[in-house]
């Protein structure tokens, strides 16, 4: 079962879990001197300005929150973030920061990513049915 906003992604040596949970949030606030919001803007592939140091929490902070060690989160990052372009990293930090914004599981990205739209129910809404019964 995936935790609440946590996202599957490959990224360097492996298939991870990245997650941005309320107390990661708050730290990669307070690392990068910014907003959660933000952040996600600067990280995002129309904006581009994020600083290295950004995506490098980013991604430190949802490995973490996905279940690593904080020492060996640290250590992929110095590995892997150094050693591959920066932008391939930039897309990695923005899919971990809106998993972490839309609060949603993995499977629900991974679909979104696919192109998988949900089917409308038959009040052509896409969320689950209301369990209050009427009076």
């Amino acid at each position: 079962m995936s935790r609440h906003g946590a996202v599957d992604l490959d990224w360097a040596d492996g298939t991870f879990t990245f997650r941005l949970g309320l107390g990661e949030i708050e730290e990669l606030e307070r690392k990068c001197d910014l907003g959660v919001f933000q952040i996600a803007a600067r990280l995002s592939p129309e904006g581009r300005q994020a600083r290295l140091g950004e995506i490098m929490e980013t991604i430190r902070l949802g490995l973490i929150g996905g279940g690593l060690k904080p020492v060996d989160a640290l250590s992929k990052v110095r590995r892997y973030v150094d050693e591959r372009p920066i932008d391939e990293n930039r897309d990695v930090a923005y899919a971990i920061i809106l998993a972490g914004l839309m609060r949603v599981h993995s499977a629900t990205i991974e679909d979104e990513a696919s192109g998988e739209a949900k089917a409308a129910g038959p009040n052509g809404s896409t969320s689950p049915p209301s369990t209050v019964q009427p009076s």
